[in-house]
This record gives C-alpha cells, sequence and structure tokens, in this order.
C-alpha cells in the first residue's frame, strides 16, 4: 500500500509512518519540519499544490489526516480564546484537513480500494462537554462533520472514517495520558484495516468502540 499521513514527524504521526515502513508499505508523510518526506503546512495552499504535483500519478490507499494543533488548552473563559487562537485552530484542524483531502483525491481515485482516515476526538463529541478548551473542542467537533458529509458524497468511491486516538502520551496529550502512542497506533492501524463501504462514516475510538456523536 501507499500511504499518506500529515504531521508525521512526532507523536502518534510518526508512529504511524513506522509501524507501516516496519510492514513494508511505502510511506510518504508529510510535516512542517525537517525529516518529513514532503513539506506540507496544511494551512497553506500553496504546499498543498506542491504535494499534489510531487504525487501527481501516484495511487494514494491511504490517507491519514492527523495533522492538528490545540492551542487553548488552559484558556480563561473569561479573558482567554483570543480570535487569532480560533483562526489559526480551524485553519488547521478543519479547513486544512479538507485541503488535504482536496488535493489528494485524484490519487486516491487511482486506488483500487482508497480510503480516508480523518483523527479528530472524543472532545468532538455532544456527550464529552463539561466546557474548557472551547477551541479545539468546536474544530474537532467541525471536522468529524466534515467526515460525515465526506462519507454521504464519496459513498461507493472512497471509504471514510473518523477516530478518537485516545488520550495518548504525546507533547499535545501530556506524560500522564492514558495510552502509549504504541497502543494508540496498534488500535488505529486495526481500524484502518476493518474500514470498508459499508462502515463509511464510522466515528469510533482506537480500540474499536462506536462512539456518540
Amino acid at each position: 500500500m501507499h500511504i499518506v499521513i500529515t504531521g508525521a514527524t512526532r507523536g502518534i504521526g510518526a508512529g504511524l509512518a513506522a509501524h507501516y515502513r516496519d510492514q513494508g508499505h511505502k510511506v510518504t508523510g508529510t510535516g512542517r519540519s525537517a525529516g518529513a518526506d514532503i513539506t506540507l503546512d496544511v494551512t497553506q495552499p500553496a504546499d498543498h499544490a506542491a504535494m499534489s504535483a510531487a504525487l501527481a500519478g501516484q495511487a494514494v490507499d491511504l490517507l491519514v489526516c492527523n495533522a492538528g494543533i490545540y492551542l487553548d488548552k488552559g484558556e480563561s473563559l473569561e479573558t482567554g480564546y483570543a480570535p487569532d487562537l480560533w483562526a489559526q485552530s480551524f485553519a488547521a484542524n478543519v479547513t486544512g484537513v479538507f485541503l488535504t483531502i482536496q488535493s489528494m483525491l485524484p490519487n486516491l481515485r487511482a486506488a483500487t480500494a482508497p480510503k480516508i482516515a480523518i483523527i479528530s476526538s472524543q472532545m468532538a463529541s455532544h456527550t464529552r462537554a463539561p466546557g474548557g478548551s472551547y477551541i479545539y473542542r468546536a474544530s474537532k467537533a467541525a471536522v468529524l462533520n466534515v467526515g460525515r458529509n465526506l462519507a454521504a458524497e464519496l459513498a461507493g468511491d472512497i471509504a471514510v472514517g473518523i477516530y478518537h486516538p485516545g488520550w495518548v502520551q504525546t507533547d499535545m496529550g501530556g506524560r500522564t495520558a492514558a495510552i502509549t502512542v504504541d497502543q494508540s497506533v496498534a488500535g488505529l492501524v486495526d481500524r484502518f484495516e476493518a474500514l470498508s463501504l459499508d462502515t463509511s462514516g464510522v466515528f469510533e475510538t482506537w480500540d474499536g468502540q462506536a462512539h456518540p456523536y
């Protein structure tokens, strides 16, 4: 398989890239920093155009939209959540995902059984609404909505799954998070393998549980 993973230079993305490479698959990992196979800031249309040109004619079996940011952790309701935090977060977590998928559609359609995996969060769900992290929660809810609508529009063509990767011990999740990167990666790989046109539109946890929207 040829697998494209955004945000592949650290955390879950790096773990997924390493796993698939160890399994002998071709992996194109993107990121903003050195070490990426393709430099991609998902908020920049020019970067998407360059990636599309670099991968022209190459089928992509699995696109993992993993890149994302969490800028409003610990913000105060009374004084925080500045407008620029909203703009940056939605540009990366929502628009960036959409632009990535849009730019890779020709490559996905060249594959036999193409799949798109969108990394969202349990914080996208209306059942997980304790307050706080308003921007991150809203952006992950929005990308969940994007994924569900893509699954409808691409029905019979490309399978789309949306996933909560777990609370993972990464720079974003922190050292006290519940699971390791390896645990998250192992679960997500199983979820991606199980994804099909028949199950397109699912919102699942890393360990295979259906998550309420």
